[in-house]
């Protein structure tokens, strides 16, 4: 089976029952009529009247496979199929004709294009509804029935055949367009958060750029300086100049330094050059003093030597404080009146590690559409994986968050120069 016929095959499924059912029925129905003398409605079977309506709901059913492509079209030619039926003498076996129009009126509310067209669509269902409602008026005069009551039957049966299945596909149809829209909404969120997420990584690799050159320009420039006065003071003052040596070598290493940190760990957006790489643990009662006075119930814990945080190296020291800042501002944020503790450990010899609790939000959380996902949490994996620490956040079982982010000896053991 190719392609082109695995496409087809959807399609051809409902033409093909209504096909098969209008016909069976089309068969059946003589011998029934026979079976009660009062009753004869339909066509005999082999009669000119009788291959005449089968050629109709042949044709009816050939028509219903265009009904994705032009349904309203679609639906107008089946439902004269009923006029054609009722002017040939098919009597009750108009009736047969409603099948392959419910399948057009659902196909027609399914797949005509909305908005725009709905005036479109209401006037092919209404004058679907009356070509119906014509021909099983006329095949009802045509076996003897009143005139007004086969009109009022017309209409009930025109009614019947298209309301019904319009207004359940348009249920249908208002719930896949309401999926649609969510799936719309979730992706048009993710786009947006990638977005976001690539300008703020180009925001800071510029800011890099822009330190790279200024430490550099400062480190080189004062180097330069003292390497000319060096091979003046070779001959005349060994001492002086093997002084220089050694200020030339603690510029060059404070430079490496420097330039390595900011390779590794990317300044936060909006900090300012004066602030820049001064943060350390040692800040952190401060920050938490500003996080209380800010209104946000928070404690901090010390565990293990004061000692031990001294030797984390100014990088993943700096990482750690931007970690628990921003928890704080999460917290603040999101779980506004929780309880929130940091907690420092430095118990293990072979880490540091800091973690910040808070409890869950005092208020009932609100449900609403897909929230977007902030640049805090991208940003601390970022320094965590910058700094070869490891980070893990995520929900407590009391319905708060925890992140903690594990220093290693390799970090703490960096040395300062």
């Amino acid at each position: 089976m190719n392609e082109e016929t695995t496409r087809m095959m959807p399609r051809l499924i409902a033409p093909v029952v209504v096909w098969l059912v209008t016909t069976v029925l089309l068969v059946v129905a003589p011998g029934l009529d026979s079976a009660d003398p009062s009753v004869a409605g339909s066509p005999a079977l082999g009669s000119v009247g009788w291959w005449v309506a089968l050629a109709v709901l042949t044709g009816q059913a050939a028509a219903l496979l265009g009904r994705r492509s032009r349904p309203l079209t679609v639906l107008l030619v089946v439902a004269a199929g009923a006029v054609a039926l009722a002017m040939s003498g098919a009597g009750d076996a108009t009736s047969l004709s409603s099948t392959p129009v419910v399948v057009a009126a659902w196909s027609a509310v399914t797949s005509t294009p909305l908005p725009h067209r709905i005036r479109a669509l209401a006037g092919g269902l209404a004058g679907a509804g009356l070509l119906v409602a014509a021909g099983t008026a006329v095949s009802q005069t045509s076996i003897g029935v009143a005139a007004g009551t086969a009109v009022l039957a017309g209409l009930v049966q025109g009614a019947g055949v298209i309301a019904a299945p319009a207004l359940l596909a348009a249920t249908v149809r208002a719930r896949r367009d309401v999926r649609e829209a969510r799936t719309d909404l979730a992706d048009a969120v993710d786009r947006e958060q990638s977005a976001q997420i690539a300008a703020a990584i180009a925001e800071e690799r510029t800011a890099m750029a822009r330190e790279l050159h200024d430490i550099a320009a400062h480190h080189l420039t004062g180097i330069a300086v003292m390497t000319g006065a060096v091979e003046r003071q070779i001959d005349t003052d060994p001492a002086g100049a093997k002084e220089s040596v050694r200020q030339v070598r603690t510029q060059s290493t404070a430079m490496l330094r420097e330039l390595r940190g900011l390779v590794t760990l990317l300044r936060s957006p909006g900090q300012t050059e004066e602030a820049s790489g001064h943060e350390r643990l040692a800040h952190l009662p401060s920050l938490v003093e500003d996080a209380r006075r800010a209104g946000l119930s928070v404690s901090l814990s010390t565990l293990g030597p004061e000692a031990a945080f001294e030797r984390v190296g100014p990088l993943a020291q700096l990482s750690a404080y931007r970690t628990v800042q921003e928890c704080l501002a999460n917290a603040a944020r999101h779980a506004a009146g929780a309880p929130c503790e940091v907690i420092l450990d430095a118990r293990e010899p072979g880490e540091v590690v800091v973690t910040v609790r808070n409890g869950p939000p005092p208020g009932p959380v609100s449900s609403g559409p897909p929230r977007r996902r902030g640049l805090g949490l991208v940003g601390m994996q970022e320094r965590a994986d910058l700094t070869g620490s490891t980070l893990e956040a995520g929900p407590t079982a009391e319905g708060g968050w925890q992140t903690r982010l594990r220093i290693p000896a390799a970090v703490t053991a960096e040395v300062s120069g």
